[in-house]
C-alpha cells in the first residue's frame, strides 16, 4: 500500500541552503531582516551578532537563567534554546523593540516605577515573560505572575518587586487605562 506524502502548506517556504548556510527572514522589532546564516547559529547569538540588539543577554548559554528570552510570535522563548534558522519567517521581539517613538513601554514604566530591577541583568527576559502573560491577562494574580516568570533568575530583587512591577504594569495596560 503506497503511502501519501504530506503536502507542504504553501504558507510555509522552504529555507534555502547556499555553501552550507540557510538564508532565513525574519522580522525583528518591526523591520524584517534576510540573512544567511550557519545551520548551528542560535537564536541568541544571531540577535546579538548579526543585528547588534545586545538587550538579549547571554547568562548561562544553558537554558537556565532567562537572560535571553525574547518573544517569538507572542510567545517567550529562551533563545539560547532555539537556532536562528528555526525562526526564518517569525515575528520576534526583543527588549529594543518595546519602546515606541522615545516613550518607554507600560511594563518597562512599571519596572522604573516600582523598582522590579537592580543590576539590570536580567530584566528585559523578565520583562518579556512577564509581557507575554499580560498580552492575554491583565489583572493576574501573585501566584501566575510568578509561574510566568519562574524561568528568569534574578539575583538581586528577591522578586517582590518585580511582582509589584508586572502586577503594576497589568493595571496600566488595561484597557482605557495608560
Amino acid at each position: 500500500m503506497a503511502t501519501k506524502r504530506k503536502k507542504v502548506s504553501p504558507k510555509r517556504k522552504r529555507i534555502r541552503t547556499e555553501n552550507g548556510t540557510h538564508t532565513i527572514t525574519v522580522a525583528v522589532n518591526g523591520r524584517t531582516f534576510t540573512r544567511a546564516v550557519e545551520p548551528r547559529v542560535l537564536l541568541v547569538d544571531f540577535i546579538r551578532d548579526e543585528l547588534r540588539l545586545t538587550g538579549t543577554h547571554i547568562g548561562c548559554d544553558t537554558s537556565h537563567c532567562g537572560a535571553c528570552t525574547v518573544l517569538v510570535d507572542g510567545h517567550s522563548v529562551k533563545s539560547c534554546t532555539m537556532l536562528a534558522v528555526q525562526a526564518d519567517g517569525r515575528k520576534i521581539t526583543t527588549i529594543e523593540g518595546l519602546s515606541e517613538h522615545g516613550r518607554l513601554h507600560p511594563i518597562q514604566e512599571a519596572f522604573k516605577a516600582h523598582h522590579g530591577l537592580q543590576c539590570g541583568f536580567c530584566t528585559a527576559g523578565v520583562v518579556l515573560a512577564a509581557l507575554e502573560l499580560l498580552q492575554v491577562e491583565n489583572a493576574p494574580s501573585e501566584d501566575r505572575i510568578r509561574t510566568a516568570i519562574s524561568g528568569n533568575i534574578c539575583r538581586c530583587t528577591g522578586y517582590s518587586s518585580i511582582v509589584d512591577s508586572v502586577a503594576a504594569a497589568g493595571e496600566m495596560m488595561r484597557p482605557g487605562k495608560g
